[in-house]
This record gives C-alpha cells, structure tokens and sequence, in this order.
C-alpha cells in the first residue's frame, strides 16, 4: 500500500531540497583564495663574476595569490598577482605586486575560451612536466624565448572524447602582461598527443610582428614519460630573431630533465640544457645571471623533501659552464640553495 506523504512532511522535504540547492549554489558561487610562495637561502660559491662570489643570503622568488571565482554556469573569473625579490644581486627594492592573471573564461566539457591576461602556450605543459617550477624555470621562460602570459585571446581543450589529442592556441598583444605599445600581434599554438596515459608529445610554434622589422619566430618539440615512479622528458626549440638590417639570429637549445620517487615523500630530480649560441640577455637572467658571449651548458640537481603535502624543502645545486668567448673561457657558476616551497 502506498502512503502519501502528509502535507506538512511535503513542505518539509521541500524546504529542505530548496536548502539543499541553495547551498550548493552558494557553494558553487563562492570566492576562493589560493597561492603559494618560493624562495632560497643561497651560496654563490664560484661565479664568471668575482663580485659576486661568496654571496649568500635569503629571498622569495615567487609569490602567488590567487582569486577564482564561478559567475554563472560555464563562466568564472581569475585574478592573480605575483610578487618577487629582485635577482640582480643589486637592487634593494621591496616587493610590489603586478597582475599576473586576469580573465574571464567560458567552459564546457572539452573546450575553454579565455579573454584577457592568460597563460600562453609556450612552456605551460613542459613546465607541469618537469614539476619543478619552485626550483628552476624552464629553458624558454629561463632563456628569454618567450613569456608565460600575454593579454589575448586563448582558447585550449581536447579535440577527441579520450582527451589525447589537446590543443591550446592563442592571439595576443606579444607585450606579457604589460600595456601594447605597437600595432603587431604574436599568434601561438601548440598540440600534444597522449598516445598511452603516461606518454605525451608536444608541438608548439608562434610568430611574433614586431616593430622594426625585428620579429621573431618560434618551434619546440617536447616528449614526457610520467609514472609513479619517476618521469623523464626532453625538449628541443628553435627561435629566429630577425635584426632591423636584413639580418637574423637563430637560438637553439636542447633540454633534459628527469625525476625519481626514492621513497613517498622523497623525490631526486635533475635536468641538463645546452644552449647552442651565446644568449643576448645572459647577463640579465634573474637569480642567476650567464656570463656574455659564451655558449652555455647549464645543470640542475637536487632533493625534494615533502614535509606536508603543502611544505616542501629542496636542497639543490645549479651549475654553469661555458665554451669559449672572446679567446678565453669564463669561469664556471655553482650555486647552491636551499629551496623551500608551500601552498595555501
């Protein structure tokens, strides 16, 4: 027999379903604030500059906060600042926080469209690959290739229903997250393909107009292998810099990177690059300025040691050595920090 639920028991169960619901909204609409923070104690123990052998001292590299929010179904918001010490061993400047990310994006199951200050293609994928942001930056953001966001038009996701075949591209100002100050644009596109769970190849190109006639133009390859115990990766890019006389300058640089799991909460890492032509801003590289005019070989080792799932310390040692410039070779660099890396 069936009983029918007495009206104050259906005004009930509707009350609370229409909690229930209003809950989950609310839930879903509210804010939520997240980052992390980066940094060293470091020893410059050798360096191609002796004015800056046997410095040491402690500063953040990198501090996130993050604001992401869900407006309306598909659609939510980030705004994200970054704050850094500088890593010129000279300024004495205090932190001051720039926007990194500031967007609106629209989602559904397999495709994202972002407007605004978002991440580029360039090396996001690599750089989740190699895991260790906290200790070293990839080679095309460490080596000047490119930037790591612009203000744009972007659009990622995955063009099969297994998710193996993922494309993110993109058009945008070419000036970061800076204002433009010229009329060109910079294109960027990259496509990976995940043929097995724990294999994945990258290819990515961008042109970049820019005033002068001095644009520039990029290619990359990159492969990764990723398990539980460990990963492996390699990667491989090509830029054209084209000069106001007519001429133009090629850069190549070849990367490896590989980590271990030893035990749960331990993990080795290193990674070995090779650039193939004197870097025109090696003096300027931050934390870790290249010594001018040399073709360099640079080299990453270290631990990571989880103390929490959020804490992490990473004893590690970075190494450069060069070829020779001008008829003479320049000293090698070796710096060795303590790195410590937490999340919120």
């Amino acid at each position: 027999m069936i009983r029918h639920t007495t009206r104050p028991g259906r005004l009930l169960v509707l009350g609370l379903t229409l909690l229930l619901s209003g809950l989950q909204n609310a839930a879903a609409q509210s804010p939520r604030f997240s980052g992390y923070m980066f940094g060293d104690y470091y020893y410059v123990a050798a360096s191609h500059d002796p004015d800056l052998e046997d410095r040491n001292g402690f500063w953040f590299r990198r501090i996130y906060f993050t604001f992401d929010q869900r407006i309306a179904e598909r659609w939510s918001v980030r705004l994200r600042t970054e704050m850094n010490q500088p890593g010129d061993f000279t300024s004495g400047s205090k932190m001051t926080p720039v926007v990194k990310d500031a967007y609106v994006q629209w989602s559904n199951d397999r495709h994202t469209i972002l407007l605004g200050i978002a991440p580029t293609p360039t090396w996001e994928r690599v750089e989740k690959a190699w895991g260790y942001r906290s200790v070293e930056k990839t080679p095309l953001d460490l080596y000047g290739f490119g930037s790591s966001r612009d203000f744009g038009l972007a659009a990622r996701g995955t063009l099969d229903a297994d998710g193996r075949v993922q494309y993110h591209v993109m058009v945008a100002n070419g000036a970061s997250n800076g204002t433009e100050t010229d009329r060109g644009k910079k294109v960027l596109a990259s496509l990976a393909f995940s043929p097995v769970n724990a294999f994945t190849v990258e290819a990515y190109a961008d042109y970049e107009d820019r005033p002068g006639r001095t644009n520039r133009a990029t290619v990359q390859g990159a492969a990764w292998y990723s398990r539980k115990a460990g990963r492996l990766g390699v990667q491989v890019a090509h830029q054209i810099r084209q000069k106001a006389d007519g001429g133009e300058d090629a850069f190549d640089v070849v990367s490896v990177f590989g980590v271990v799991r030893l035990q749960d909460r331990l993990h080795a890492l290193a990674r070995f690059d090779r650039q193939f032509q004197p870097n025109p801003k090696a003096e300027s590289i931050a934390y870790l300025p290249f010594a001018e005019g040399a073709e360099a070989s640079f080299i990453v080792a270290g631990l990571d040691v989880a103390l929490t799932d959020k804490v992490h310390v990473m004893p590690n040692v970075e190494v450069v050595t060069y070829g020779e410039a001008d008829g003479a070779t320049p000293d090698s660099d070796v710096l060795a920090r303590f790195t410590f890396y937490y999340t919120f």
